[in-house]
C-alpha cells in the first residue's frame, strides 16, 4: 500500500500499533523530557506566584487603569479561548469532510483544545476583582435573590467556557476509547492494564461497538461545529455588543472564528513538528501533512487580511469622526509598532506558503507559527488598547503599560501548557490508531 500520509514501513496494523506505543510503553522517559518538564513547572510556580499576589494585591497588581479597564487578563482569555477551540473544530471539520489527513494529526489537536481552554477559564476568574464569588456567574439557587445578569458578558463568557470544556473532553475521550483497549493490551505492568482497561470501558472490537462507536463520534462531530462557532462567536459578542468605537462591528463575530482556526492551525503545526521529531513517528506524520495544514494557514491569513481591510473601510465609508480617529491611531498612534508587528505576523509571514518548498520546511513552517501565534496575541491585546485607551472622552484618555505580574502570569500559562502537553505525550497515544489503520485499509481496497 502506497499513501502520501504515510511512508511504506507502515504497511499493516502491527506497524502503526507500533510506531504510536513504543514511545510509550517500550521506552523509558529520557533526561530531556525531564529537564523540559521540571522547566515547564518552574515556569508554572512563578506564574502561580504572581496570579497569587494579584489574589492578595487587587487587580491594581495589573497593568489595568481607570480607561483601559481590560488589559493583559482579557486579551490572554481571548487568545486562549482561540487556540483551544480551533482543536476540536479542526477535528470535527476535517471528519465531517472526509479528510484522511486528520488521522494523525486530530489526536493532540483535541489534547490542545482541553488544555488550552481550561487555562482561558483562569483569566476572567482572575480579573474578576473577587474572584471568591466566580460562582455569581451561574445561576444557582440563591436566598438572596443574586441570580446573574444576563446581558453581562462574563456570564455569556461563563457559559461558553463550561459547555465548550465539557464537550471537547467527551468528544475527546469518544475518540480515544479505541486505542485505550489497544494499550490494554499491550501494557507490560498490570497497574497500567488496569487503568487503561477502566477507560476502556471494555470495548472489544465487536462490529456492533465499532458501529455504534462511528455513529456515536459522526454526531459528536456535527455538534461540535456550531458549538464551536457559536463560543467565539460569543467572545467576539463582548466587543461587538458594547458601543466604543472600533468595537461595535457586525464583523467581529466571525472574524473571531477565523481567527480561531488560523491560530489553531499554527500551534497544532508546532504540536506536530515537535511529536513527529521527539516522538520518532516521521512514519505517520508525513510532509504533505505540514502542505495540507499551511494552504489552511495561508487561506485563513488571506481572509484575516481582507477583514483588517474591512474594518478600516468601515470606519472611512460610514464617516464616523470616532471610527475614523480609533483607526488612524490604530495604524499611526502611541501603539502603532505592535499593530504593524501584528500585520507582519498574521498576514505577511504567511504568505511564504504559496511556494510548496515553504510549505514543507521545518524552518519556515516554525518561524510563520510562531509570527502568528505571536501576531494574534497582539491582535487581541490591541483590539482592548487601541479602543478603550482613546474613548469618546478626551479628557479621559489614558495609554496601558502591562506590569510585570501581567507578563509572570501569561508565561505561567504557557508552562503550564507544555507541562500537560509533556503529560499527554508520556501517558496516552498522539496519533490515533484506529483511524491510521482505516486509511490502510482504504489503500489496500
Amino acid at each position: 500500500m502506497t499513501s502520501r500520509w504515510l511512508l511504506p514501513s507502515i504497511d499493516g496494523h502491527g506497524a502503526v500499533t507500533e510506531a504510536v506505543c513504543a514511545p510509550l510503553l517500550d521506552s523509558r522517559v529520557g533526561s530531556r523530557w525531564w529537564l523540559a518538564f521540571i522547566a515547564s513547572l518552574l515556569v508554572v510556580l512563578v506564574g502561580l506566584a504572581a496570579a497569587i499576589l494579584s489574589l492578595i494585591e487587587g487587580i491594581g497588581a495589573f497593568g489595568n487603569n481607570s480607561a483601559v479597564v481590560w488589559g493583559f487578563p482579557i486579551a490572554n482569555y481571548v487568545w486562549w479561548i482561540g487556540i483551544g477551540n480551533a482543536g476540536t473544530l479542526i477535528s470535527s471539520l476535517l471528519l465531517l469532510t472526509r479528510q484522511r489527513w486528520r488521522a494523525s494529526v486530530n489526536r493532540f489537536a483535541e489534547a490542545m483544545t482541553i488544555f488550552a481552554v481550561s487555562i482561558a477559564g483562569l483569566f476572567p476568574i482572575l480579573h474578576l476583582g473577587r474572584p471568591t464569588y466566580f460562582y455569581f456567574l451561574a445561576p444557582y439557587p440563591s436566598t438572596t435573590g443574586l441570580w446573574p445578569q444576563w446581558r453581562s458578558a462574563l456570564v455569556w463568557d461563563f457559559w461558553a467556557i463550561v459547555s465548550y470544556l465539557l464537550f471537547s473532553i467527551l468528544f475527546f475521550y469518544v475518540g480515544l476509547i479505541p486505542d485505550l483497549a489497544t494499550l490494554r493490551e499491550r501494557a507490560r505492568s498490570r497497574g497500567w492494564q488496569r487503568v487503561y482497561g477502566a477507560f476502556a470501558l471494555g470495548w472489544q472490537g465487536s462490529p456492533r461497538q465499532w458501529q455504534a462507536h462511528d455513529r456515536v463520534h459522526k454526531a459528536m462531530a456535527v455538534i461540535a461545529v456550531p458549538l464551536v462557532c457559536s463560543v467565539h462567536s460569543i467572545v467576539g459578542m463582548d466587543f461587538a455588543a458594547s458601543l466604543m468605537p472600533g468595537w461595535t462591528e457586525s464583523i467581529f463575530p466571525p472574524y473571531f472564528v477565523v481567527g480561531a482556526l488560523f491560530s489553531g492551525f499554527a500551534m497544532v503545526v508546532l504540536l506536530a513538528l515537535t511529536m513527529r521529531r521527539t516522538m520518532g513517528l516521521e512514519a505517520l506524520i508525513r510532509p504533505a501533512h505540514f502542505d495540507a495544514m499551511a494552504k489552511i494557514i495561508r487561506t485563513a491569513s488571506c481572509i484575516m487580511g481582507l477583514s483588517y481591510a474591512t474594518e478600516w473601510g468601515s470606519a472611512l465609508w460610514t464617516g464616523d469622526k470616532d471610527e475614523i480617529r480609533q483607526t488612524a491611531y490604530a495604524l499611526a498612534g502611541h501603539y502603532s509598532p505592535l499593530e504593524w508587528l501584528m500585520l507582519l505576523g498574521n498576514v505577511a509571514l504567511p504568505q511564504l506558503f504559496w511556494w510548496p518548498t515553504m510549505r514543507r520546511s521545518p524552518a519556515v513552517l516554525i518561524l510563520v507559527s510562531i509570527g502568528i501565534l505571536i501576531g494574534m496575541w497582539l491582535e487581541r491585546i490591541l483590539i482592548i488598547t487601541n479602543t478603550l485607551s482613546i474613548g469618546y472622552n478626551p479628557s479621559f484618555w489614558k495609554t496601558y503599560a502591562p506590569t510585570i505580574v501581567d507578563g509572570l502570569i501569561l508565561m505561567g500559562t504557557l508552562g503550564l501548557f507544555v507541562a500537560m502537553i509533556l503529560l499527554f505525550g508520556r501517558l496516552l497515544p498522539v496519533v490515533s490508531m484506529y483511524e491510521v489503520r482505516e486509511l490502510i485499509e482504504e489503500g489496500e481496497a
